[in-house]
């Protein structure tokens, strides 16, 4: 690890070591960040996998009762039928801090509460298969808001993350042995240079007693 460009005084070495400790303590932090965002991603991505699958069954189930409503309902009888909707839904979207990390937090509001709202359309020319079709979508239609709050979120959190990663190496790899290695380096010029400076003064006391001696004489 290369040497920081610095004058090797003790102020240098001071201001060096104050430096190190700041750099281990975000180094810490920092790690620790990293860890508890990558255990919130995980499991963001487990919720992921198990909400895809459980959201494709759904929009196959729907997609099988609508091509059988199709197939004994005329396609006008049908757009009729859904063209003019009884129910609506509002979507706020909010955001979450978790861990420095800005997430997506989706909520819903039904104009009514009437669950039969969801129909449009009377029953008596239409298919049962229409009903079930638009009955499965309703049903894991907040599985669907879910499923893209959590992508996103794992989209953010896996940014971040690697983000965290490149400075706790920077730090690991680069900042902190460069300032280990250049506290030891001013270290050792100082005590060099005071090991000079004591066998100046031990020469300087020697010849100042060969002197005094001589005099004496």
């Amino acid at each position: 690890m290369a040497v920081l460009s610095v004058n090797p005084t003790r102020m240098e070495l001071t201001n060096l070591k104050r430096k190190l400790v700041t750099a281990l303590r975000g180094h810490k932090l920092l790690k620790d960040k990293r860890d508890e965002l990558m255990r919130q991603f995980l499991e963001l991505v487990r919720e992921n996998n198990a909400l895809r699958i459980e959201v494709e069954n759904a929009i196959n189930e729907a997609n099988k009762h609508m091509a059988i409503a199709r197939s004994v309902m005329q396609n006008e009888v049908i757009d009729v039928a859904l063209m003019m909707p009884k129910q609506e839904l509002q979507l706020e979207i909010e955001q979450r801090n978790v861990m420095s990390v800005m997430i997506p937090s989706f909520n819903t509001k039904l104009r009514t509460s009437d669950e039969n709202d969801i129909y449009s359309y009377g029953y008596a020319f239409t298919s049962c298969d229409l009903d079930d079709a638009i009955k499965s979508l309703s049903d894991v239609f907040p599985k669907i808001l879910r499923l893209a709050e959590v992508e996103k979120s794992c989209q953010l959190m896996a940014i971040e993350i690697e983000k965290t990663r490149r400075r706790v190496n920077a730090l690991e790899h680069v900042m902190i042995p460069g300032y280990q290695e250049t506290i030891k380096y001013i270290t050792m010029k100082l005590d060099e240079n005071e090991r000079s400076t004591t066998t100046r003064l031990m020469k300087v006391k020697d010849m100042m007693l060969a002197e005094a001696h001589g005099y004496e004489r």
